[in-house]
């Protein structure tokens, strides 16, 4: 099982932003086997201590989930295609959320059709492209790679990337 790192500034408490603008939170990982489950899990607990998620089972503010789905997106993508995840990393600042998910292929991401033929899946990159501010890519030599997605911090207002209201 991974462990769970968190390198959020102050005394631990994530809503405490501290005296430093950016935090870190990092979820390395030693096996593909349970990687999207561990990466829910260490999610759901961040974004809990950013009180992002709200406790008792209420419903969660949109942007919340769409974080937690564009994460498993790039996780599932890294399972699948990037020869095993590495490490999750969700780094705050104030107002933009980045996720960065590292894997072991230096293969570029391809966005597949999700209608070709019978097979299951296709949509993990669509999906990424609707609901990231901004997405790429960081070859990192024959290291392997980083995909990394930036969406607007839960609460901090409309985002600007978003589509307008229709009339």
């Amino acid at each position: 099982m991974s462990a769970m790192r968190s390198r959020a500034s102050g005394g631990g408490d994530a809503r405490d932003r501290g005296p430093g603008p950016r935090q870190v939170r990092r979820l390395p990982f030693t096996t593909a086997s349970g990687a999207v489950a561990r990466a829910r899990v260490f999610l759901r607990t961040a974004m809990q201590a950013y009180g992002w998620l709200p406790p008792g089972g209420r419903a969660p503010e949109p942007a919340a989930d769409d974080i937690l789905l564009v994460a498993v997106e790039l996780v599932t993508n890294a399972c699948l295609h990037g020869g095993g995840p590495v490490e999750l990393r969700l780094v705050c600042t104030p107002g933009t959320v980045r996720l960065e998910v590292d894997d072991r292929s230096t293969r570029m991401p391809e966005a597949r059709s999700p209608f070709d033929g019978l097979r299951a899946g296709g949509h993990g990159l669509h999906i990424v492209r609707r609901l990231a501010r901004e997405w790429g890519v960081v070859v990192h030599g024959r290291r392997g790679k980083t995909v990394w997605a930036e969406m607007a911090e839960p609460g901090a207002g409309p985002d600007p990337a978003a589509d307008p209201p229709a009339p």
